[in-house]
């Protein structure tokens, strides 16, 4: 079980409301902090370890650079990422570019940046090479296709776009070596939100067991191998979070019997976005209308522009009415936005405390893959994002949009 409480009160973020309306984004920076640590500690026997922030989950700037001061690198996969990292001082091998069917200028960025760059398909070595030239150091992603199950969001391996096949693999090792790179890494991602600690071991001994491979077939030894990301957190009240203690015990028992066993010592890599910061995100929103209808609906401020999961992958997000917390949640009913689509709903026959016009809900969960997905149909704009301070203060790290904004391409 996951206790789901906010880290502020009702009149917390009443005096937030009056400096910046609803709706909002708003990140607890310390438990952000905290929670990597944790994962750090989890993982502190590993050589060299290092989570690469999926800068996807939460691209904003502020987040990036607390995470940098924690010691983690950015897991980029497109231009706008890349220049976040321009923005708070990454660069290097901290950055990991992973990116799939990539513009050749992108890859000019990569390299500029001396990132370490993660290839996708067998095809993109002439690519690369043609277009920004062949790095020191090169990370292939493997697709293990029928080897592993996959999840809900991501398919299974061998209907998802991403990566090379095993035969692929030991190909590009051994054209890559043939052209004088002299540092070589493996990934993989085969899945996302998965919360089973087992599934994650079973996807280390794949690559364990590969790296070893390549060491006979090619002859050269990984440098790293990069376990992705996909951990998961708990949306929902009845399930728990994954147990990063025992994560790390179960990967470093493989790790001894199939790598360090054999002589073979590759720093490990995790590029875990989601469970950095998701739990420590919630989207703040107004209640300005009730309907009757065939249900009850509570109309609100915030609309799937501001959080499209619930309506893209019909996921749950715990809601918590601010103030009522210790209230019976005994109505039912349809959390909605505004926009003209009828999947525009935060909460779907939900037990709730009664809702009133003005209450204010806090949606969980939003740190990661809220934000960043938003949009701008019916034009609606995109939110302010708040980092929640330790003393209680907010801090604006992005701005709302304004209508200046969203009409600024078209005056051209």
């Amino acid at each position: 079980m996951t206790e789901k409480k906010v880290p502020f009160s009702k009149e917390q973020i009443e005096e937030i409301i009056k400096k910046f309306p609803t709706p909002f984004h708003i990140y607890d920076e310390k438990a952000i902090v905290e929670n990597a640590k944790r994962f750090k500690k989890a993982f502190e026997w590993a050589p060299n370890f290092k989570n690469y922030f999926a800068v996807k989950a939460l691209p904003n700037p502020a987040i990036v650079k607390l995470l940098k001061n924690e010691g983690f690198g950015a897991d980029c996969s497109s231009m706008a990422e890349l220049l976040i990292c321009d923005m708070v001082g990454i660069t290097g091998d901290d950055i990991m570019f992973t990116s799939n069917e990539t513009p050749e200028e992108e890859y000019q960025k990569a390299m500029e940046q001396k990132a370490v760059i993660n290839l996708d398909d067998i095809t993109h070595i002439d690519f690369l090479e043609k277009c920004a030239g062949l790095p020191e150091t090169i990370c292939f992603r493997y697709n293990p296709g029928p080897l592993k199950g996959g999840n809900d969001i991501i398919g299974k391996p061998e209907d998802a776009k991403y990566g090379l096949t095993k035969t692929q693999m030991i190909e590009a090792y051994k054209i890559m070596k043939s052209k004088g790179v002299k540092k070589f890494g493996m990934h993989t991602m085969v899945a996302s939100n998965e919360l089973n600690v087992d599934y994650f071991v079973e996807t280390a001994v794949i690559l364990f067991e590969m790296a070893a491979e390549i060491a006979t077939e090619v002859g050269i030894n990984l440098d790293f191998i990069n376990l992705g990301g996909g951990i998961g957190i708990p949306y929902k009240p009845e399930q728990d979070e994954v147990n990063l203690e025992e994560l790390g015990s179960k990967i470093k028992a493989k790790y001894d019997e199939i790598l360090s066993s054999k002589g073979f010592q590759p720093e490990i890599y995790f590029e875990c976005g989601r469970m950095i910061t998701g739990p420590y995100g919630y989207l703040v929103t107004k209640a300005i209308h009730t309907k009757s209808i065939y249900k009850e609906y509570i109309g609100v401020d915030a609309s799937m522009a501001n959080l499209m999961r619930p309506g893209m992958y019909g996921s749950y997000h715990h809601v918590t009415v601010l103030g009522k917390e210790n209230a019976e949640p005994v109505f039912t009913y349809d959390v909605v936005g505004s926009l003209c689509e009828n999947c525009d709903k935060f909460a779907v026959d939900r037990k709730l405390p009664k809702i009133e016009i003005d209450d204010v809900l806090a949606i969980h969960d939003t740190g990661a893959h809220g934000h960043s997905m938003g949009f701008n149909y019916n034009g609606k704009l995109r939110s302010a994002e708040l980092l929640l301070k330790a003393d209680g203060t907010a801090e604006m790290i992005r701005r709302a949009e304004t209508y200046e904004d969203l009409f600024a391409t078209l005056k051209f």
